[in-house]
């Protein structure tokens, strides 16, 4: 029987960044995927990561992520990445996540930055706190100082709410943030679209989730 769906966030609640990273790289005649690779090389400690473990401020951020992307071929300001971070939520699978949570624990393990990097919609921080008080518990990297993949959060996770690992479902849309997870004895699934997710949500859960 299981005891626990854990989410990721973005990507998985709403849609994904890379789509407006690739709008945007299109638009300024930058090299395809930079921002993308910027962000995985060396992604333990390059400037993404300093700053979704609050480990730098946003000046610092900027700067760095400016000489990271400039080393892979073309300068890409930090500051122009982050608006392009709020992506549109998912009502289907904030739908899916209400239906799970009448039956099973549910949990939110996500990589963010600090508070009011990025700016908000109007209205859309409101629904924003809405969802998020639909989960039993969430971990935020830049509040504990800890992102994904590191597989303490995932135990802190478990932790939390009393569960146990080989009885959990884990949804992120990066594998490398799946493969901690799936060491532990989570099932794991890859959020690659909305419908996609679901499926395989409802056959790991064998609940109606739509």
């Amino acid at each position: 029987m299981l005891q626990a769906v854990i989410w990721d966030f973005g990507g998985v609640l709403t849609t994904s960044p890379f789509e407006a990273f690739a709008r945007f790289e299109t638009e300024r005649g930058l090299p395809a995927d930079i921002i993308r690779r910027t962000n995985a090389q060396n992604h333990w400690e390059n400037a993404w990561a300093k700053f979704e473990r609050a480990e730098i401020d946003i000046e610092a951020f900027d700067q760095l992520f400016a000489a990271e992307s400039l080393a892979l071929g073309a300068e890409v300001r930090g500051k122009d990445v982050l608006p392009l971070l709020s992506g549109d939520l998912r009502p289907e699978m904030i739908e899916a996540l209400r239906r799970v949570g009448t039956s099973l624990k549910t949990g939110c393990i996500t990589n963010n930055l600090p508070a009011n990097a990025i700016g908000s919609k109007a209205g859309r921080s409101l629904y924003i706190a809405e969802v998020m008080a639909l989960f039993d518990h969430i971990i935020e990297s830049a509040k504990i100082g800890l992102r994904k993949p590191d597989p303490r959060i995932y135990q802190m996770m478990v932790e939390a709410l009393g569960v146990d690992p080989k009885r959990c479902v884990y949804l992120d849309d990066l594998g490398v943030n799946l493969k901690p997870a799936r060491d532990m004895g989570m099932t794991t699934i890859k959020v690659l679209n909305a419908p996609q997710a679901l499926a395989e949500l409802e056959a790991a859960t064998g609940m109606s989730l739509r």
